[in-house]
């Protein structure tokens, strides 16, 4: 299943990476693509929205499913 949700204050690649970590890290996830200038991280697996959420937003981000 595919998730897409909104990540805001990245501003640069390093952003992208800490928070494509930060999901890929999670169980569940299979894979996870991130575009800051759109804002979004689109997620491959089963996780939970509340949890890839809390994982954005522990690695310093703002986020929403």
């Amino acid at each position: 299943m595919a998730l897409t949700i909104t990540v805001t204050g990245m501003s640069c690649e390093h952003c992208e990476q800490s928070v494509t970590e930060a999901l890929e890290d999670l169980d569940g996830v299979t894979e996870a693509s991130v575009d800051r200038e759109a804002e979004q991280a689109t997620i491959e697996g089963d996780a939970e929205p509340d949890t890839l959420v809390e994982a954005v937003e522990d690695a310093g981000y703002e986020a929403s499913a």
